[in-house]
């Protein structure tokens, strides 16, 4: 509003000052765009004796206007104009509201008492008393309608029960759940309460006022203080007959009947015979919804308790004009069983100006008739709500959808425990096997239901044994046929159907874990209308872009169809080969989630394809990006157990890569090859010695150096790279690694990256550079989170642990612990017992640093003790730091025997590093120089090996440490030879 009267004068972006100066906007803006001639101004502005020169002194008023306020006031030959449009003055915008009927917003207007700065003129006594009038009439008319259609919670309850809510129907359907609370602090719980003491207040204020007085009435009545609303009827009439010598309105009249009525709901809802679990949350946010629409529909599969819940909810209202329960599952027609369940022949006549609650339970078999009949309840009855079940919505204006899913996990447990319970006491199951069970089941309350009512007659294990066969599983005897068997309840469904959608059910049940719509119509050729259909009847289930179905539907639905297996298997197929270049992009995190939202399908049509080879190749890539190794080598076997030891024509090259998989020397398809998986066949799986590794990647290197792709180049050098590091002479390795990053940059690919820093921080680790190995495994950190998650095992070790060790032998003990922390809440969380295990070595490594022996020598014993397979170069890692916290001779045995046979050159490098400490100068220095050969490098960087190196020095004087350095540099096996003085007495 530009300029507000009802209240304080308020000039939209002016500050207004001097009463007679704010009297005068406020008369001219009684007449908005009308000119007010300056003798009537005049007479308003000074009723009593005005001024000497009156026309001068209202020409100063208006000059001191127009600079407070200017713009607003414009002159006239015979007076002065609010240069304002109507609508943009408070009052006059109140007044149009009102008419429209808009009342809330008319009364939000409201700042004070109207035309306030002129309360003392008489030119404001009657606009003001008839706009005061008009509010109070508006006051009444939106506190009316809220409570026309009041429901409140129990009965019995106390005020604060009580839930209002606009009454206006919702124009379109809404899917969303309503997430406010009806008993919460904002809820229509708290509003009806306030709703109370505002008629309250007004009744004060007003103490004859009849509307103000029935109102407060019927507010009292729906919060079940009936008593008080009678006590209240009798005090105004008591009044209106001592002052006023009149009887009570029909208003008040009515009110006072409404009263005497009983107190008792009417309804015919069902008395509860088990408890209600896991739904706390649905009962909650449909208390929300009925508070502001008029037609809630509870949507959801067969089995998933609709019925229960919709019960429920119904119960937990008060609807003074009743809740009835209409049963359609066996009704001929939704008419029939309306006029049956309100014992009448007309229910729109019955039901007219009351507010009652209807419950349409099953609505689905007679969808059109209940879609109608509902409509027309709700349009001939103003205050009525209806509550509807059903597989499918009634698709009719101002329906709001309230989707009653399966239960979650644990809610879905407890309900499984709680029914066990029921029918065998003595029996305990535990929360792990009950999740278990549930999962089996879908979650769907009656399939749990009837599931844990059969361990009245069998043992849990043979429950579990027959969770195939859950479509059999039967319930009470007084069950209804529909409910009897989870066979039955789908059933129900089915016998819904046309022929097409039964068709597209069956073919959809060749996916596994949902599809698109894409990849629907190129298998199965539904179309849009069909899928839609089967989502509203609740067969399947749209979530985000996938179409998904119970696994219950699908063992109900599922039937022989080898076509369709097969076209399922080539759409597949073919997604893989369109993802497997792009993983080697920008793109790769992308096609990444593409393949993992895919993965069931993906192996399901590896298990049923005729060309599984195929199938297996396009995969191996992304398995690998992943660090799924156990994966790849048991989809590898499984290929071969069907295809043999012969690859058919034209699959060598995934038949080669498969036999390396399985442990065979690569084949000259793989070893000729450009793919990456041939590329990294050498990881894959034993191909010889570590010579026959190094020669093979060398070889490799040399054959690509050419190749056109930038990426197959960078592939080969981060192999050779790696090689090199591991197995070879080390030296060189960081000349192939960095220019294999700078490659994976380009393209995009984040794994390549990865792969080429974690390497590269191994070789600035290898030479005790260990600032610079922390800023190299620092940065692949976030694309390691990005392809797998930091729980997931990439290389080595995970990123978290290794910068936590990086950290800790570069001094940033702080640092260190941080990241340590982090790496344990993520191995903990992994339950992977080897993950665990290096962490707790980790620790160790940082608390001996830190000063604390005793904590580190714990950690290490526990490590381990742990029953566990790590690898050699781990296992003799934690007993080098536990012979640094303890009695070393039995822990560094032990490492020196894992390193006997290690290819590992700078594992052995660091355990014999380790030995060294405990060791006489001269086997030390031996040591040392024979580390240093190991790790291919002239003078380490490593403070810890320095330090350890001058000690020496000053006991063996220069030359004679020079010496034994070299002499330990061309020890053939120095691990045999660190053993010989482990064998002496301590």
């Amino acid at each position: 509003m530009r300029v507000g009267i009802l209240g304080p004068l308020q000039v939209a972006g002016c500050a207004v000052g001097g009463a007679r100066v704010r009297v005068l906007l406020v008369r001219l803006a009684l007449d908005p765009g009308r000119v007010v001639t300056t003798d009537r101004l005049i007479d308003d502005l000074w009723p009593g004796e005005a001024p000497a020169h009156p026309m001068a002194a209202l020409q100063s008023l208006v000059s001191r206007a127009r600079r407070e306020a200017p713009g607003v006031i414009s002159s006239h030959p015979a007076g002065y104009v609010l240069d304002v449009p109507p609508g943009e003055v408070d009052a006059w915008a109140f007044e149009r509201l009102v008419r429209a009927g808009d009342v809330h917003r008319a009364l939000a207007l409201w700042r004070g008492p109207a035309l306030a700065d002129a309360a003392d003129l008489p030119f404001a006594t009657a606009p003001a008393a008839r706009l005061e009038e008009l509010r109070l009439t508006a006051l009444a008319t939106r506190i009316a309608a809220d409570l026309s259609t009041t429901i409140t919670t129990d009965p019995t309850a106390t005020p604060s029960a009580t839930t209002t809510h606009d009454p206006a129907p919702v124009s379109t359907a809404a899917t969303a759940d309503d997430p406010e609370d009806p008993d919460g602090p904002d809820g229509p719980a708290a509003r009806g309460a306030g709703l109370v003491a505002e008629l309250e207040g007004l009744v004060a204020a007003h103490p004859l006022r009849e509307p103000f007085h029935a109102l407060l009435m019927r507010a009292l009545i729906t919060r079940n203080r009936r008593a008080e609303a009678l006590a209240l009827f009798e005090r105004i009439k008591t009044a209106l007959a001592e002052e006023l010598g009149v009887d009570p309105g029909p208003e008040l009249r009515e009110a006072h009947l409404e009263a005497l009525r009983d107190a008792e709901p009417k309804s015919n809802l069902p008395a509860r015979l088990t408890s209600f679990v896991g739904r706390s949350e649905d009962l909650s946010r449909l208390k929300g919804q009925l508070g502001r629409a008029r037609l809630v529909t509870l949507v959801g599969p067969g089995g998933a308790g609709k019925t229960r819940l919709a019960v429920e909810v119904a119960a937990g209202l008060h609807v003074p004009d009743g809740v009835w329960l209409v049963e359609l599952a066996t009704a001929t027609g939704v008419r029939a069983a309306l006029e049956g369940t309100l014992k009448t022949t007309d229910p729109v006549r019955a039901l007219r100006g009351t507010a009652p609650l209807i419950v349409l339970d099953n609505c689905e078999h007679v969808i059109e008739e209940a879609a109608t009949t509902a409509r027309t309840l709700l349009s001939e009855v103003a205050g009525l709500r209806i509550l509807a079940t059903s597989r499918e919505p009634l698709d009719i204006p101002g329906e709001t959808l309230h989707h009653v899913l399966p239960l979650p996990e644990g809610k879905a447990a407890e309900l499984f425990a709680e029914r066990a319970a029921a029918a065998r006491p003595d029996l305990r199951v535990e929360p792990e096997e009950a999740a278990r069970i549930c999962r089996e089941l879908d979650g769907i309350p009656l399939a749990i239901e009837l599931a844990a009512a059969r361990l009245r007659t069998m043992p849990l294990s043979v429950l579990v044994r027959q969770l195939g066969d859950r479509l059999a599983f039967r319930g009470g005897r007084t069950s209804e046929p529909r409910h009897r068997t989870m066979r039955a309840v789908i059933d129900w469904s089915w016998n819904l159907l046309s022929d097409r959608e039964r068709e597209l059910l069956r073919g959809l049940t060749v996916f596994s874990g949902g599809a698109t719509y894409e990849a629907i119509s190129q298998v199965c050729g539904g179309d849009l209308d069909l899928l839609s259909s089967l989502v509203d009847k609740s067969l399947i289930a749209l979530s985000g872009d996938r179409y998904t179905m119970l696994e219950t539907i699908r063992q109900y639905a599922a039937a022989d169809l080898p076509e369709l297996r097969q076209a399922h298997a080539r759409y597949y197929t073919e997604l893989a080969e369109t993802a497997d270049p792009r993983l080697r992009t920008g793109e790769q995190l992308k096609w990444l989630a593409v393949l993992d939202a895919e993965q069931g399908n993906l192996d399901a049509a590896l298990r049923h394809s005729d060309d599984p080879l195929r199938v297996i190749l396009p995969r191996l890539w992304s398995w690998i990006i992943r660090g799924r190794h156990r994966e790849i080598g048991e989809q590898a076997a499984s290929v071969l157990r069907r295809v043999g030891d012969a690859p058919p024509p034209g699959r060598e090259l995934a038949h080669g890569i498969c036999r390396v998989l399985a442990g065979f020397a690569p084949t000259e398809a793989v070893l000729d090859s450009d793919h990456p998986a041939a590329l990294n066949s050498w990881a894959l799986a034993g191909v010889g010695t570590p010579a026959d590794v190094v020669s093979l990647t060398e070889r490799q290197a040399g054959r690509l150096r050419g190749h056109p792709d930038l990426w197959t180049r960078s592939a080969a050098l981060l192999a050779t790279g790696i090689v090199r590091f591991e197995y070879g002479a080390v030296a060189g390795a960081e000349d192939l690694l960095e220019p294999a990053v700078d490659g994976f940059r380009a393209v995009g690919d984040r794994w390549g990256q990865w792969a080429g820093l974690f390497w590269l921080s191994l070789v600035a680790e290898n030479r005790g550079d260990f600032a610079t190995a922390v800023a190299l495994a620092e940065e692949p950190e976030r694309l390691a989170a990005e392809l797998s998650g930091l729980d997931t095992p990439l290389g080595p070790m995970t990123f978290l642990i290794r910068v936590g060790q990086l950290k800790g032998r570069a001094g940033d003990h702080a640092g260190a612990a941080r990241a340590l922390e982090r790496a344990w809440e993520s191995a903990v969380r992994s339950e992977d017992q080897a993950i665990v295990a290096r962490v707790m070595y980790a620790r160790a490594e940082l608390a001996r640093r830190t000063g604390h022996p005793d904590e580190a020598a714990r950690l290490l014993e526990a490590a381990l003790a742990l029953d566990v397979q790590v690898s050699a170069q781990l296992r003799a890692y934690m007993n080098i730091e536990l012979a640094r916290v303890s009695r070393p001779r039995e822990p560094l045995r032990r490492a020196l025997e894992l390193m006997a046979t290690c290819s590992d050159r700078t594992a052995r490098a660091t355990v014999l590093e380790g030995v060294a400490e405990h060791l006489e100068p001269e086997a030390a220095a031996e040591l040392l120089g024979a580390a240093r050969a190991l790790r291919g490098i002239g003078e380490s960087a490593d403070p810890h090996v320095n330090e350890l190196a001058a000690k020496c020095r000053a006991a063996l004087g220069e030359h004679g440490y020079r010496s034994a350095s070299a002499r330990g540099a061309s020890i053939p096996n120095p691990e045999r030879y660190a053993l010989r003085p482990l064998s002496s007495p301590w």
